[in-house]
């Protein structure tokens, strides 16, 4: 009964793309009853997992008042509930990060980015506040470029913050995770090299955050 709450109000983060492939990783490798929840606008991750052959449970709720309500309630259902946030820091990240029990901040290498990762890990300092506790938080950095000097310059600023856990693997840019929303299907279900890759990175990432539960 454990709410995972990736969020951010920076479209193009990979915010969607980790969610889903978090879902079905707990789905196929950790053996997880687990449960998709949509709150972004465009709905993309329920969409996506609408497609696949794999089916994964989904609801969409994104109306503040709904979440508030139905988060709990459907986190009942499941052993994991894996909440994918609005392109936004509105009053519905506020209700989401109100029943979470840990949120992921995925943040692109850039100077905008970076400061919209900031705009959200305020945001969760006030719910722990108010709760008096969670939700843990984790950023991670997504779909950087390797041996680029911006890759090296957000993970040095990064490194220096110490309000929010931040974690080692760090999810490179590929053509193969942008391919997987159209097929639809997951970088475990494509044979390229790039997607193996891929897949690994996102094994890595997900046993960091699986242990922080």
């Amino acid at each position: 009964m454990t709410i995972i709450a990736l969020i951010n109000q920076k479209g193009g983060c990979g915010k969607s793309t980790t969610a889903v492939h978090f879902t079905y990783w707990l789905a196929t490798q950790k053996k997880k009853k687990v449960l998709l929840v949509d709150a972004d606008a465009q709905q993309s991750s329920s969409e996506w997992l609408e497609g696949m052959e794999l089916q994964i449970p989904y609801k969409v709720v994104q109306t503040p008042d709904d979440l508030l309500e139905l988060l709990p309630e459907l986190a009942l259902e499941s052993d994991l509930l894996v909440v994918d946030g609005p392109a936004s820091l509105a009053e519905a990240t506020r209700a989401i990060l109100f029943r979470a029990d840990l949120a992921i901040v995925p943040v692109q290498p850039t100077g905008v980015d970076l400061r919209s990762a900031s705009e959200a890990v305020r945001l969760i300092k006030q719910a722990q506040s108010v709760r008096s506790g969670p939700p843990t938080a984790a950023v991670f950095l997504s779909r950087a470029v390797k041996g680029t000097k911006l890759k090296d310059e957000a993970l040095a600023l990064l490194n220096k913050t110490k309000e929010v856990t931040i974690l080692k693997t760090v999810i490179h840019q590929k053509q193969a995770i942008a391919d997987t929303s159209g097929q639809p299907a997951t970088v475990w279900d494509l044979p390229s090299r790039p997607a193996k890759e891929s897949a690994r990175e996102y094994e890595r990432l997900f046993k960091e955050i699986f242990a922080m539960l």
